[in-house]
């Protein structure tokens, strides 16, 4: 699947570089060139930049592991993942390690959650029968990375009150929505390819609960200021994080464990995970920036505009359409897309306000899956990005439809 992806990427490039070519747009040549030279850049500036990161929560996982916490927190949430992931057999260390993922990206701990991403891969890898081929549980694992629900998305609220947005937090929910969409579809969609049953008490159970909390801080949050709500959330976050920290290494230190030498072990594996992944995200990134200098994406962009045109729709969604397009491939391409279409539309206009809830409410597929993958060696992803791309879609839908509701 990932050679396909990869070659069609570059044909698809080299068919708009053509046609740039024809219409005398000679500028894509040297834009192409220097697009080349800039992801390789990238993708070791990437993986270096999460030498440090990628070893300290390694580090900590291991201690925690040793500790029993990371046990603990599994046991809250294996009856719901043992049904999602039959194959992973009860009291598995996957298990509190997918929790730990999950738990970092509801709270928008990114720096958190891609370390304990890829130590629950690592801890699923465990279970694969075919190294290179990837199992039902970490294509839901995936899914569920690029489509997971994160609370409160405090850097779109800062970078819309940078913008001078007069009411910073007022998509909050309207993303909520939107990425709780993303996620619904990414479930299902996963449940059909893999036969899973979702009809069962369990499931449906921990379902009402996670939408009931949701619904009970959505509420709360209503009573909040814009301020307010970046502070709590930001506390939230923090005080999370220092809690596990401090609970890893004080219940370690009370049962005996070797802390320190634990801590160094764990932190090794981190330090050649990191470096392990240099190619995988080259790869990836050259694909990406090749569709984005050869003009590919803008191209797409035109004939979804002129289709919607024909059919005598509202167009006013197609100028935010740029970030729901480029998250998946690169989240720091969305993030600027994002900034471009509020500087030029105005930060609460509608394409404005929907560019925000786009970059919200939908997550960097490629990206996960070029580093998740990779860190384990698995080349086959069956259909990991059929089931990524259809939740994203899904977000995107979601998102043009609620601003919509919302800002007509």
């Amino acid at each position: 699947m990932l050679n396909r992806i990869w070659f069609f990427f570059f044909m698809t490039a080299m068919l708009a570089i053509g046609i740039q070519l024809f219409n005398g747009q000679l500028d894509v040549l040297s834009s192409s060139v220097t697009a080349l030279f800039d992801s390789s850049k990238l993708a070791a500036e990437i993986a270096l930049g999460l030498i440090g990161v990628l070893s300290l929560w390694m580090g900590l996982m291991r201690v925690g592991e040793k500790a029993g916490v990371v046990g603990f927190f599994a046991k809250i949430f294996e009856p719901l993942l043992s049904r999602l992931m039959p194959e992973v057999p009860k009291g598995h260390p996957a298990y509190g390690s997918i929790t730990m993922n999950l738990t970092a990206n509801i709270l928008g701990l990114d720096n958190a959650a891609t370390p304990l991403g890829l130590k629950a891969m690592q801890d699923l890898q465990m279970l694969n029968p075919q190294k290179s081929v990837a199992t039902n549980a970490q294509i839901l694992f995936l899914v569920l990375n690029t489509s997971s629900v994160t609370l409160v998305p405090v850097t779109v609220f800062l970078y819309r009150a940078q913008q001078g947005a007069a009411a910073p937090a007022d998509i909050f929910l309207p993303i909520l929505l939107a990425t709780s969409a993303s996620t619904i579809a990414g479930v299902l969609v996963v449940a059909m390819f893999q036969r899973l049953s979702l009809l069962n008490s369990v499931i449906l159970g921990y379902g009402a609960l996670i939408f009931g909390s949701i619904m009970a801080l959505v509420f709360y949050l209503g009573t909040l200021t814009t301020t307010a709500i970046g502070t709590l959330s930001t506390a939230m976050g923090n005080g999370v994080l220092l809690l596990l920290v401090f609970s890893f290494i004080l219940v370690a230190g009370l049962r005996k464990v070797a802390v320190y030498d634990e801590f160094i072990t764990g932190a090794k594996e981190g330090f050649s995970q990191s470096i392990k992944l240099i190619p995988y995200l080259l790869a990836m990134l050259l694909a990406i920036s090749m569709l984005r200098a050869s003009g590919a994406l803008d191209y797409l962009l035109h004939l979804i505009s002129v289709v919607v045109s024909v059919l005598g729709g509202d167009t006013r969604f197609v100028d935010a359409l740029p970030t729901g397009i480029m998250k998946p491939f690169s989240g720091s391409g969305a993030r600027a897309m994002m900034l471009e279409t509020m500087e030029h539309h105005g930060v609460d206009s509608f394409a404005g306000r929907l560019a925000a809830i786009f970059q919200g409410s939908t997550e960097t597929t490629f990206y996960v899956l070029a580093v998740y993958f990779g860190a384990v060696g698995i080349r086959n992803g069956r259909h990991a990005l059929v089931c990524g791309l259809t939740a994203d879609l899904a977000g995107i839908l979601a998102a043009i439809f609620v601003c919509y509701q919302f800002y007509g």
